[in-house]
């Protein structure tokens, strides 16, 4: 991996770490904010640095999108304890960004929960059948269609077809780092994706609807393994412009986790 997401600009920063976004953060709706896949990745990476203890996990983290986070200018990014314990704590980490009076503002802000663990390999249990075998998937090369954002950072192979019955699936993973000079954690490399599920699971026509996440709640039952994640996801629609996307991460072994997402649907003007 050469390129990254981010460039860390100053670590002690008294507001935060401050970073800088590369073109890889662009949101596919618009490239001048960020998708919102880096920013969950970067959010996760401040909770798993947050007094970190060898002897705990995040099990759930859940992200909200406080508005849309600029792609360009500096940004920061801060974690604390919220509630210290000695087997369950809650952390809270948010990226910050300067607003139309100048000043940093928050752009989003996560929650995780940080469980103490203990060796429970004789219980392990996961329900969901694997995606189909990587090998079985396509790419669509999604990239040709855009200038440098988000999707030329990723190898994503469809194993459905997009607007077909029932969930989608695919496989992807990251092609570039999530900061400069750092190797991803399995965490990190999982949240650089997982977002991801809004579209596998959407059943509406891009030319002619919107559909914008304002959230992410991933609860992490196994830590995955490898560089390849597994998304099959769902998006079911209310008849008042909001929905909700279900869905299940995996490795190549086997489930790792669950996702859901807030969906705020609108027509595009014109249609």
């Amino acid at each position: 991996m050469t390129d990254s997401y981010y460039e860390l600009i100053d670590a002690a920063d008294p507001i935060g770490e401050k970073f800088c976004a590369t073109d890889l953060v662009r949101s596919t709706w618009t490239a001048a904010i960020q998708h919102a896949a880096p920013v969950s990745a970067l959010l996760v990476r401040a909770l798993e640095r947050c007094a970190a203890r060898d002897d705990t996990r995040l099990s759930r983290v859940a992200i909200d999108l406080l508005g849309p986070v600029p792609a360009d200018g500096d940004m920061w990014v801060s974690s604390k304890v919220e509630r210290p314990g000695k087997q369950i704590e809650l952390l809270t980490a948010e990226t910050l960004a300067l607003g139309p009076d100048g000043q940093p503002r928050p752009t989003a802000r996560a929650t995780g929960w940080r469980l103490q663990m203990l060796d429970t390999a004789e219980l392990l249990h996961a329900a969901a059948p694997l995606p189909r075998p990587l090998n079985e998937a396509h790419s669509r090369d999604l990239a040709k269609n855009f200038d440098r954002n988000y999707v030329h950072s990723l190898d994503w192979r469809w194993l459905t077809e997009p607007l077909s019955e029932g969930p989608g699936e695919s496989w992807i993973k990251p092609t570039t780092n999530l900061v400069d000079g750092e190797t991803m954690t399995p965490l990190e490399r999982l949240f650089a994706v997982a977002d991801c599920a809004n579209g596998i699971g959407s059943k509406i026509d891009i030319t002619k609807w919107t559909f914008l996440n304002n959230d992410l709640v991933v609860h992490v039952h196994r830590i995955p393994d490898g560089e390849w994640v597994g998304i099959r996801a769902e998006t079911n629609y209310g008849p008042d412009g909001i929905g909700t996307t279900v869905g299940t991460l995996f490795d190549e072994t086997g489930a790792v986790g669950s996702i859901q997402q807030s969906v705020l649907v609108r027509r595009r003007p014109g249609k």
